[in-house]
């Protein structure tokens, strides 16, 4: 009910129009001043013209809240035949709130919601707040407009107050107790002015303020409630990017033991090897030994020489691949050698450069003084 509060300015609009018409005449036919009539509805008509446009917001305002009132009523409904989230209902629905302005907001959600599906479901999700919020209701109810009503009309009946005074104060002429008295009429006509609108401006500016107040409370209160009850039963579950890296480093910590694990049985030691087929030949030749005679005692000395030579192999194979090794920290000693020698190499042919630099300097220095010496020299026997 709370949201069709606002129905109820015009019959208010109108009985203080009626009022006011009425007391200055116009039922009767004795208008006793057409200033003052022109002025109070001159006022009425711009009031009632911001009653107009806040009463289109308003009910563009009402629709929102009765589409979000019914479709939680329709989440509920659904609920009860149903088990589980009912995202698999409503990720294509069209038309949920059958309202232009919800239904777009929502298709952009359902959108986005539409990029993060993969094969294995949802990769991620978002939150319908984000496209039907409290900012959506306040863009359909112009609360930018809305806002500024109440003050507005507080303001036109100060106005009021001030035009009707200055009128008054105009026609009112006279020095002395004879004229005053003539004047008082036309300067009580301007106080009417002055009393009506700021009474009507300051009654609509009450009642106004009182309305919008309550239409964007109710308003507010459906969209809490049904963002609640989508939340709880139709938003779909995705696990998280936390548990999928940890489900992730679970599978990569079980595979890591389990190639360790197959590892080590691959990997052994060869004298565990042989002392395991050396135990299953001497149980094999035991057995078949009690049962077949000395046949078999022959095939054990067999096996037994094989599994010696397996264990000579093995230690074969130690000693080369111990060889290797010592061959690969050789070679590496080598390289590490000849990267020195190099670096030294270099450091001597700078050296050399340097010192070449230096020769050649001395060189021409000691040309240069010899030269002088030879000519200092001529110089002196020619004299």
């Amino acid at each position: 009910m709370r949201n069709k509060l606002f129905l109820f300015l015009f019959p208010l609009y109108m009985l203080v129009l009626g009022f006011i018409l009425y007391i200055n005449g116009v039922f009767t036919g004795n208008i006793t001043s057409l200033s003052n009539l022109c002025i109070n509805v001159g006022f009425l008509v711009v009031i009632g013209i911001l009653f107009l446009v806040s009463a289109s917001s308003f009910v563009r305002l009402n629709n929102c809240t009765e589409a979000l009132a019914a479709a939680t009523d329709q989440i509920w409904k659904e609920k009860q035949k149903k088990e589980g989230p009912l995202w698999d209902v409503y990720w294509n629905r069209k038309d949920v709130f059958h309202n232009p302005v919800l239904d777009e907001a929502f298709l952009k959600y359902q959108k986005k919601m539409a990029s993060y599906r993969t094969r294995k479901g949802l990769s991620n999700t978002c939150d319908l707040e984000e496209y039907i919020n409290e900012d959506l209701l306040d863009r359909v109810a112009m609360v930018h407009f809305n806002s500024a009503i109440s003050g507005t009309l507080t303001g036109l009946g100060i106005l009021g107050t001030f035009l009707g005074l200055s009128m008054g104060l105009a026609s009112f002429q006279g020095n002395d107790i004879y004229t005053i008295s003539d004047n008082v009429g036309p300067l009580l006509d301007g106080m009417k002015v002055a009393f009506h609108t700021s009474v009507y401006g300051i009654f609509f500016s009450l009642v106004f303020n009182f309305i919008y107040r309550s239409t964007m409370a109710d308003a507010y209160e459906k969209l809490a409630e049904f963002l609640e009850i989508y939340k709880e039963q139709v938003a779909p579950e995705v696990s998280g990017a936390d548990e999928n890296a940890r489900a992730m480093l679970i599978y990569q910590a079980n595979t890591a033991n389990s190639l360790k694990t197959m590892l080590e049985l691959m990997k052994g030691t060869s004298a565990e090897q042989t002392k395991g087929v050396e135990r299953i030949v001497n149980q094999f030749v035991s057995q078949m030994t009690q049962v077949m005679g000395s046949d078999f005692e022959k095939l054990g000395r067999v096996l037994n020489y094989a599994s010696k030579t397996q264990e000579q192999s093995a230690r074969n194979y130690q000693d080369m691949e111990q060889s290797v090794r010592q061959m690969q920290e050789a070679n590496a000693n080598l390289l590490r050698s000849m990267e020195h020698f190099l670096a030294r190499q270099e450091e001597l042919a700078q050296r050399l450069e340097e010192q070449e630099k230096t020769l050649e300097a001395t060189s021409d220095f000691l040309n240069d003084e010899i030269a002088n010496q030879l000519y200092t020299f001529n110089r002196m026997r020619e004299e």
